[in-house]
C-alpha cells in the first residue's frame, strides 16, 4: 500500500532546471515542503522520493493528514 502511494505521488512530481543555480528542482504539488534539488535529474528524483518518505512518516506519526492520491489515503486507525 505504501509503495503504491509513493509511486502515485511521485508520478505527480514536476521538475525544472534552474539555470542560474545549475541544479534541477523537483516538487510534488499538494505536498507542502516536499522538494529537492540536485545537479542531475535522477539524483533530484531520488532525493525527492526520500524527502517524500520522511514527510509521510512524520505526518502519519503526528496524526497529520496527508493528501489523497489516486483514491489512496494513509492514516493510523485505532484498533479496538
Amino acid at each position: 500500500m505504501i509503495n503504491d502511494y509513493l509511486h502515485a505521488a511521485m508520478r505527480r512530481a514536476i521538475y525544472e532546471f534552474l539555470p542560474n543555480d545549475k541544479v534541477y528542482y523537483g516538487e510534488i504539488p499538494g505536498f507542502d515542503g516536499v522538494y529537492a534539488t540536485s545537479e542531475n535529474l535522477e539524483d533530484c528524483r531520488e532525493e525527492l522520493l526520500s524527502v517524500l518518505e520522511d514527510w509521510i512518516l512524520f505526518s502519519v506519526s503526528k496524526n497529520l493528514p496527508v493528501p489523497i492520491v489516486d483514491d489512496m489515503s494513509l492514516e493510523i486507525k485505532k484498533v479496538a
